[in-house]
């Protein structure tokens, strides 16, 4: 992979552990379906936990850079936002402000813009 795409991915990676950080903040997991009604502490070990198999199988695609990892990372990243757009009036979503607009929809314009890029190597 070029050094500009890793770049690019670094980058986006980020903004994705960052807009977890906000996440927390947010209490995202009352737009979920079955975290909503659990108590707010409850839910968030729940939230966090489930972070931990997410975040150690993308780690691990990402050191044996596998370029289908890396696919399959962008797709979601663009599918993420796109899912964010279209939760916008949710009644609990907290996501609203401009920070973490701008954590969240960067992902899918730089996921596009990696893909994309792989796709011309």
């Amino acid at each position: 992979m070029s050094p500009v795409l890793l770049v690019i991915f670094s980058i986006n990676f980020s903004l994705l552990l960052l807009h977890e950080m906000d996440a927390i903040r947010a209490k995202e997991w009352k737009m979920f379906a079955i975290l909503k009604d659990m108590d707010d502490h409850r839910a968030f070990k729940v939230f966090t936990i489930l972070h931990l198999p997410l975040y150690a199988i993308l780690l691990y695609s990402f050191i044996s850079q596998q370029i289908v990892s890396f696919i399959i990372i962008d797709v979601f990243l663009i599918f993420h936002s796109i899912i964010h757009y279209f939760f916008e009036k949710h009644p609990n979503n907290n996501f609203t402000n401009t920070y973490s607009r701008l954590l969240i929809y960067p992902m899918g314009v730089l996921g596009v813009l990696h893909l994309l890029g792989l796709m011309l190597l």
